[in-house]
């Protein structure tokens, strides 16, 4: 298959893992931003193939792990209501809000649907104008196009029955934050080939300035993946720092422009609290003044709305690379896909759910100890 099986060949894999053996001369932290680069990680056994003296640890990059718990209690709140239908995505059914979750809500008769588009939400607010329709909008800068020509189209044809609960989060401002932590072990970062295909990455040129931190945009096979780690280690070896882009086939330095171009329409940047690790300034998007009739938050009084993290759950470290999955005492005991105590096992994304799918090894080395 074009641009799978060539990205998947084991014996080039191996020669890049010899390159890098060769490479290297010290230890490397590496961080990886996306969940969907975590997950091809952990499937193909990938980090455990590197020198030893390289560490990677897994970034912020899964939407549905870093919505915050508040923005979940207000979707459950709307949920809730007799008169609203919620349509969302399934990944966010079962992760944990204060108390319950949206598919107990659902169970108990609140009307939650699951689509796979923001199309379908306005599909079915236009076949029920008694409905009072909210999707809910999460994701970083991948989705939030799709989601912006959503409302934009929502206004266009005067549907008042529909509007959005977006939570929608930036990778750079991110970025920022993990590095700006004095707790900060990343040397280097792979960035979020997704993301990037929609934004470019101009927008990282600031963050090597002020860092001096290698990123390279990486894509999503194991050869990508590999790529990236090494364009990474030979820069950090060079005492080199500057953004490079291995996904070449899919992403530019200045991104998608009409993409960019609606989401400028729809959006404004915010703040936007992240789940487990907190506010981060200007790290979100909202949905601008001219486009306020379709801001659910608004319409169904869920602002004021405020939530506690729970303590037992260390996804947040998980999270900003300074823990692994395997660290948490609960790692396949008390948390598990079936019942989780945080987002980062319930999400086809998260970095628990990964470790949980493909390193089930280690949850009995963890108990032997």
């Amino acid at each position: 298959m074009k641009y799978l099986d060539e990205y998947r060949d084991e014996k080039i894999a191996r020669g890049i893992v010899a390159e890098l053996t060769h490479r290297v001369t010290r230890p490397w932290v590496l961080m990886e931003i996306c969940g969907g680069q975590t997950h091809t990680l952990m499937r193909y056994g990938i980090d455990e193939m590197l020198p030893p003296s390289i560490e990677l640890v897994h970034g912020p990059g899964c939407p549905v792990c870093v919505t915050s718990l508040e923005t979940i209690d207000k979707a459950i709140a709307i949920a809730s209501r007799p008169e609203a239908t919620l349509i969302s995505y399934g990944d966010m059914l079962r992760v944990p809000g204060s108390r319950t979750d949206l598919f107990h809500v659902k169970a108990k008769g609140g009307d939650v649907r699951v689509v796979y588009s923001p199309t379908e939400a306005l599909k079915f607010a236009r076949a029920n104008p008694d409905r009072k329709v909210v999707f809910f909008a999460v994701g970083f800068e991948t989705t939030a196009p799709a989601n912006a020509m959503a409302v934009w189209q929502a206004k266009r044809e005067g549907l008042r029955n529909f509007s959005m609960l977006a939570s929608h989060v930036l990778v750079p401002p991110a970025i920022r934050a993990l590095l700006s932590s004095a707790r900060n072990r990343v040397q280097g970062f792979i960035g979020p080939g997704h993301v990037c295909t929609v934004m470019g990455y101009r927008e990282y040129d600031d963050l090597i300035h002020e860092f001096r931190v290698p990123i390279v945009v990486g894509g999503f096979e194991p050869l990508d993946l590999l790529e990236a780690i090494l364009m990474l280690v030979t820069q950090l070896e060079e005492g080199r720092a500057t953004v490079e882009n291995q996904y070449v086939r899919s992403v530019t330095y200045e991104g998608n422009l009409r993409a960019q171009k609606i989401l400028a329409e729809v959006f404004e940047v915010c703040d936007r609290k992240w789940r487990g690790i907190g506010g981060i300034p200007e790290s979100g998007l909202s949905l601008r003044e001219e486009y306020a009739e379709f801001d659910a938050d608004r319409i169904f009084g869920t602002e004021g709305i405020t939530a506690d993290e729970p303590a037992e759950c260390i996804s947040a470290e998980v999270l900003q690379g300074l823990k692994k999955p395997t660290d948490c005492s609960a790692f396949g005991t008390r948390c598990t896909p079936e019942n989780p105590l945080g987002a980062p096992m319930v999400s086809s994304e998260g970095a628990c759910a990964a470790y949980y799918r493909y390193r089930r090894h280690a949850i009995a080395v963890t108990e032997s100890h």
